[in-house]
């Protein structure tokens, strides 16, 4: 990140983790830390997807924009920690897609007895407000070989070349959006299912409901009104005693 990256967008300069901080820049090193800990949990051999389903996904994603920068909407944890190196952050907007917690997670902030949810966007009528960075062109294929590592771990999501609006004109962008067919995806909870769940949940990283409000908080920042993300976290605020929230690191597995 340089300052430049932030011409547009100069409050979030020192709110973002640097990419080399991340924690999810998933190398094979930690990769094989995820692993060993997904064994540690009694988690099964093919906890995730292959190496070669991950890449195969990517290249049928990225096909035809060799040569090219490459845009990454962002709507939850990419939004205060990306784990990428990117050369503009611009504010973004998608529309047809809402944010919602729908996907559960047995690892990073939740565990096998008592599973947590990430964020996934959800096509139902209504808009989007998140962030797009872009990567440059010379670093699309290392980035987006890390990047798709972290996202499409357990195939969660439905990645796609979206239109976005920014402030600055209209983009395409890379969008993970909610893989409804995934068996983990989550999409008849309640508002109050959900908020008992993230309430309580807590894994390896840190607690769910610190993942809520780092989202909050940065929604708070770019000064983007979220109202289903208003109302869950103040319905987890009235199932949390102060005890139980501790206050995780900056890191959080999938959920954009």
């Amino acid at each position: 990140m340089t300052p430049s990256a932030f011409i547009h967008l100069p409050e979030l300069a020192g709110r973002l983790t640097p990419a080399d901080a991340c924690g999810l820049r998933l190398t094979d090193e930690e990769l094989a830390a995820w692993d060993a800990q997904a064994r540690l949990q009694g988690l099964p051999a093919d906890w995730r997807l292959s190496t070669q389903e991950v890449e195969r996904s990517r290249q049928a994603v990225l096909a035809g924009q060799d040569g090219e920068d490459l845009w990454v909407f962002a709507y939850g944890s990419l939004m205060w920690n990306p784990g990428i190196h990117f050369e503009e952050v611009r504010r973004a907007r998608l529309d047809g897609f809402v944010r919602r917690f729908a996907l559960a997670t047995a690892i990073g902030r939740g565990t096998p007895e008592c599973p947590g949810l990430v964020l996934t966007l959800q096509r139902q009528a209504g808009t989007c407000q998140g962030l797009a960075f872009r990567i440059h062109r010379a670093q699309v294929e290392t980035e987006s070989r890390l990047l798709w590592r972290r996202e499409m771990i357990r195939g969660g999501y439905c990645p796609a070349l979206l239109p976005l609006d920014t402030p600055q004109g209209g983009i395409q962008a890379l969008v993970f959006t909610a893989n409804t067919a995934h068996p983990q995806h989550r999409h008849d909870l309640s508002l109050a299912e959900t908020a008992a769940t993230i309430a309580r949940a807590c894994g390896s990283i840190g607690t769910n409901r610190d993942y809520l409000d780092q989202l909050a908080g940065q929604l708070d920042v770019l000064g983007i009104v979220d109202a289903h993300v208003h109302t869950l976290a103040a319905a987890v605020r009235q199932q949390c005693t102060p005890a139980q929230h501790q206050t995780g690191d900056r890191h959080t597995m999938a959920g954009t």
